[in-house]
């Protein structure tokens, strides 16, 4: 009896073993090789920041979804997790932007700037203030969220000449972390919790569908879109192998 009972322990432990194991909640994105990275120069880019652990993802966009190119490690940014919200705050933004060809500074003093568009439509609704918000070099931030020369220079490029080959606006999500269910736990008793649900659909949404998300801001709140938006397969094709002369 006391074999049959063993017997019965051993069987039914990697089971109960792999029951218990908690899944993971992020799976890390493997950056393209570096040879498909040259080539999709002139690709839409999509754009994603995290302050905690200070990095700028960059996204390139192959057929219907977009594909991590490159990971960057933010030099400096100004003040601790949360929203900006106003003028001399010292703090840098949180939320969903975009960016066209006129935001782009490539005299900037900071070496090379991308203005990311604060405030946006739900930073007015709130009577946040600040102007001039940017990503740039230098390595110095008031409010911006600074990089070495190098990686802006890069990121730059790849901003530039995704706008000037057709891309109307390049989105950038900013978030306070990587809004997974776990780190929205250890944040919960933050007084920004709030603000940051409505952000975490937006993390939600790439992460499953590898498609920036369609942001609305409605009656001060932030709205997205539930399912993805289908692109014609033929024309994603091509556009994924589209280049372009960054200027």
């Amino acid at each position: 009896m006391g074999k049959i009972a063993l017997l019965f322990a051993m069987t039914l432990m990697p089971a109960l073993s792999m029951a218990m194991t908690p899944e993971p909640t992020q799976q890390k994105s493997t950056p393209v090789s570096k040879e498909l990275k040259k080539q999709l120069l002139g690709t839409s880019v999509y754009i994603q920041i995290f302050k905690e652990e200070r990095t700028l993802e960059l996204y390139g966009k192959i057929g219907n979804e977009f594909r991590l190119l490159d990971t960057y490690r933010i030099c400096n940014f100004s003040g601790s997790l949360g929203p900006k919200r106003r003028e001399g705050d010292f703090k840098s933004p949180e939320g969903f932007y975009s960016v066209k060809l006129n935001q782009l500074k490539p005299d900037s003093r900071f070496y090379r700037a991308i203005n990311v568009g604060f405030p946006n439509q739900y930073d007015r609704d709130h009577a946040y203030t600040g102007n001039y918000l940017m990503i740039h070099g230098d390595c110095k931030s008031i409010g911006c969220y600074a990089m070495t020369d190098a990686y802006m220079d890069e990121i730059f490029t790849y901003v530039n000449a995704a706008l000037r080959n057709g891309q109307p606006q390049v989105h950038i999500s900013i978030f306070p972390f990587r809004m997974t269910d776990s780190n929205m736990q250890r944040h919960r008793y933050s007084t920004y919790d709030s603000f940051w649900r409505e952000l975490q659909p937006g993390y939600a949404y790439f992460a499953k569908y590898h498609q920036p998300p369609t942001v609305n801001v409605a009656s001060g709140s932030y709205l997205m879109n539930s399912s993805p938006v289908v692109v014609n397969p033929e024309a994603a094709s091509k556009s994924f192998l589209a280049l372009s002369k960054a200027e």
